[in-house]
């Protein structure tokens, strides 16, 4: 199993777009195993867009993920890493396939709904930024959960 954090942005928590966008993911069949709605502040900004340092939109990033709230959630499945960037759509939603969160939802590149882990040493740095391991969920150890016996 594969492990991979998205965030769902400001622009699609301020667009009432969190239901839909996890739903999305729920029906590729990736488990959620943590969830949160958070403001980000200014320092985890920094550390999260890090590799963007320096380049001419970094600035205006930090600005815009700690302007309003924002799910982070881990999803958890065979191939989570991919299944979820093809489930958002290239970041460029024009050049986003039709079907994808961000081609049928997301109008500039700076306002793209989603942010997903491009890669596993990626997923677990960013994981671990929003996540301790005690806050997510391992759903082997769930399965009561799935029967309806008292």
């Amino acid at each position: 199993m594969e492990r991979t954090l998205v965030i769902i942005k400001p622009d699609a928590v301020q667009r009432g777009l969190i239901g839909e966008i996890t739903t999305r993911f729920e029906r590729r069949g990736l488990k959620i195993i943590g969830m949160k709605l958070m403001l980000i502040d200014e320092k985890l900004a920094r550390r999260h867009y890090g590799v963007h340092e320096g380049k001419p939109f970094f600035e205006g990033l930090i600005r815009y993920i700690t302007s309003a709230p924002v799910v982070v959630m881990v999803l958890e499945g065979p191939n989570a890493i991919e299944m979820v960037r093809r489930t958002m759509g290239a970041t460029k939603p024009l050049e986003a396939n039709p079907g994808t969160i961000r081609a049928d939802y997301a109008v500039t590149i700076g306002r793209n709904l989603v942010h997903g882990s491009d890669g596993p040493e990626t997923a677990v740095r960013e994981i671990s930024l929003f996540f301790a391991e005690n806050e997510l969920i391992s759903w082997d150890r769930c399965t009561d959960a799935w029967t309806f016996e008292e």
